[in-house]
């Protein structure tokens, strides 16, 4: 019996992996480039942490230069950028019944929800805020 049990142990172990289907570009996708239906293909293998649904990678910009072929992980996409280097912003500050709105410049680029530096162009000051969906950044 335990016979039994040891080579059902080591045949559970040394079972091959299982196969999965994994994202991969068709082409080379530029960064700053949005990543269409038509780039993406599935491959057969064993690859972790890729990407497996098409859905998530659709309509995303691609972070970093994406080979055709190579797997596609998480960080190497994101959301688009609404806000690119040197756009005018206005800036928003916000504490309780106060609002201020000032115009400024973009020193990086982001998209909503990400964090950029913006110098205040009255008083050439360099600030940090947080990207709103309509472009404007919201400073506290």
């Amino acid at each position: 019996m335990k016979r039994v049990l040891a080579c059902l142990t080591a045949a559970a172990l040394c079972a091959p992996p299982a196969w999965a289907e994994y994202l991969t570009p068709l082409r080379t996708i530029r960064a700053k480039e949005i990543v269409n239906a038509e780039d993406l293909a599935l491959k057969k293998g064993e690859i972790l942490g890729a990407l497996t649904d098409p859905s998530e990678v659709i309509g995303m910009e691609a972070r970093v230069a994406l080979y055709a072929g190579r797997p596609m992980r998480p960080g190497d996409i994101g959301p688009p950028a609404i806000i690119e280097r040197n756009d005018l912003v206005t800036l928003i500050f916000r504490q309780g019944g106060l609002t201020i709105a000032a115009e400024g410049r973009s020193l990086g680029r982001g998209a909503a929800g990400e964090a950029v530096r913006v110098m205040n162009l009255s008083s050439r000051t360099t600030v940090t805020g947080r990207i709103n969906g309509d472009g404007s950044v919201e400073v506290n």
